[in-house]
């Protein structure tokens, strides 16, 4: 697995790809963090913090698209299903580079808070909760991406449908709005992977939405496993 990592998170950074994702989130939290704080005048992150999962959104398609998808249009794909190491480890070593890149930008949201706390008091258990539930979110996002990315060999198809199931998770919570069964309702509320951070945004730790996320990534990091022994053996 550590080969694989070392080799993925090189690709990362040898290639626009690590520097132009980290360059999007940097800008595109600055923007949140000048109109949510600065402009403001608050020290209170929350709302910063809440308009950072829509960055996730755009981003992480960016990041996961290549992972396994390049892999298969390059027939490079062919080498790593014979090669004589399990199949979980190279998975899991894809995982966590693309969770690494993705950690390195999203920690600039520490350094706010840090500029922030020079100047007035900041509540370090909202940003703390914060950074741990953005964790988690990226952990189940990319996994997805992941997952994605194994079915075709187009880039950008595996960003798109990425995408688009990062952006109806979001519309899960306008449609459980005006759903008139409340436990249909809540049964897609539940589902959401984004109304699952609201306690995150807050300062609150809620193990249930600690066990959904981690549970997202192994799903989802599972299945591209599945997927990959079945292509293995044909």
């Amino acid at each position: 697995m550590g080969a694989v990592y070392k080799k993925e998170l090189r690709g990362y950074f040898s290639s626009p790809i690590g520097f132009v994702f980290i360059a999007v989130v940097f800008f595109l939290s600055g923007v949140f963090f000048l109109s949510s704080n600065i402009l403001a005048g608050t020290a209170d992150m929350r709302g910063f913090f809440s308009q950072y999962q829509e960055i996730v959104i755009f981003v992480i398609p960016m990041l996961t698209m290549r992972t396994w998808s390049d892999e298969k249009r390059n027939k490079t794909d062919q080498a790593l299903l014979t090669a004589p190491v399990g199949l979980t480890r190279i998975t899991l070593g894809k995982f966590f580079a693309a969770l690494t890149v993705y950690g390195i930008a999203a920690s600039v949201t520490v350094v706010y808070a840090l500029t922030l706390a020079t100047a007035a008091d900041v509540d370090g258990l909202v940003v703390a909760s914060n950074v741990f539930g953005m964790m988690l979110v990226g952990a189940a996002m990319v996994a997805v991406g992941m997952f994605i990315s194994n079915l075709t060999e187009s880039q950008v198809v595996a960003a798109v449908l990425t995408f688009a199931v990062a952006l109806v998770t979001v519309l899960m919570e306008s449609v459980a709005l005006v759903i008139p069964v409340e436990w249909i309702a809540n049964a897609v509320l539940a589902l959401s992977v984004f109304s699952r951070y609201n306690d995150f945004s807050v300062g609150m730790f809620n193990f249930s939405d600690v066990l959904y996320y981690i549970s997202i990534a192994v799903i989802f990091t599972f299945l591209t496993v599945r997927s990959l022994e079945k292509r293995r053996w044909k």
